[in-house]
């Protein structure tokens, strides 16, 4: 049993047309932009659909998935219904012979940091990571997915419940526990970890912990918002927001590879991926 529906386009236009549907583009970016889509499609394509359950609507709305040609779509579909996404529907022969609205231009991939993504190359070849504040699990999922063994860490119990429910319907390897990282004094966090990733999110009297948590020549993901993102109207509160240029100096003294700072993706944000020094 597929675990979700194929539909014609007649149908899916009738869907689209009621409003009854999220729609999820699982091509490249190149192929939303250069191609067309359909009007209002979330982008994920299908090599990040891993992370797809964190991040879609949680709104009991069908899912309409579709590629161009209805190749990749299923092999997006079949993971969304087995991770209790749905209900699922796939666009029969894919956008290629569509007849209803195309809109053309960039969209923003809606699952994992472009920075994670962008500098996955500096990723340990499997090994063991730990995502900090890691909410519904949109890099756990996705680093699982690729065969990591992950440790997720969030103060919120929903969301690791979620994050534990769905790893375990696909298959995939994560310790995901509940842990309140704003305690004073700050809690203990597993150590000798590969690789340490930290997204949205901003406690600086935890920041030697997150440093501690690598083995020497372990790496740190980290990307989070600046003081120039108050402007946007959230977050707001300077306890969430980097000063300009703070980030390297709370990972000193890891050596920082790649760094950034500025607006990105629609928002300021510091992006750094630093090194754990061997001693």
């Amino acid at each position: 049993m597929s675990g979700f529906t194929t539909i014609d386009h007649g149908e899916a236009r009738r869907l689209i047309e009621a409003g009854a549907l999220t729609i999820l583009d699982v091509r490249t970016p190149a192929e939303y932009d250069r191609l067309g889509h359909i009007p209002g499609a979330w982008l994920i394509p299908v090599d990040l659909v891993a992370s797809a359950p964190a991040v879609l609507p949680n709104d009991a709305k069908p899912v309409l998935v579709y590629c161009e040609h209805g190749v990749r779509s299923v092999a997006a579909s079949r993971l969304l219904a087995a991770a209790g996404i749905g209900p699922i529907l796939n666009l029969a022969g894919g956008l290629a012979p569509w007849a209803g609205p195309r809109e053309f231009g960039p969209g923003a991939v809606r699952g994992p940091s472009t920075w994670l993504i962008d500098n996955a190359d500096l990723l340990p070849r499997g090994g063991q990571v730990l995502d900090i504040a890691c909410g519904r699990g949109r890099h756990a999922l996705l680093l699982a997915s690729a065969g990591f063994d992950v440790h997720a860490i969030d103060r919120n119990p929903e969301a690791i419940a979620f994050v534990r429910d769905t790893a375990a319907k696909l298959g995939w390897v994560i310790n995901a526990e509940v842990v309140d990282l704003e305690t004073d004094p700050p809690p203990a966090i597993a150590t000798e970890f590969d690789a340490v990733l930290v997204f949205n999110y901003l406690h600086r009297p935890i920041a030697p912990a997150i440093r501690d948590a690598l083995k020497p020549g372990g790496r740190i993901f980290y990307e989070t918002f600046t003081i120039h993102q108050a402007e946007r109207g959230h977050p707001t509160n300077p306890a969430f927001l980097l000063k300009d240029g703070e980030l390297p100096e709370l990972m000193a003294p890891c050596a920082i590879l790649r760094s950034r700072e500025g607006e990105f993706d629609g928002r300021f944000v510091a992006s750094i991926v630093a090194e754990r020094l061997v001693s």
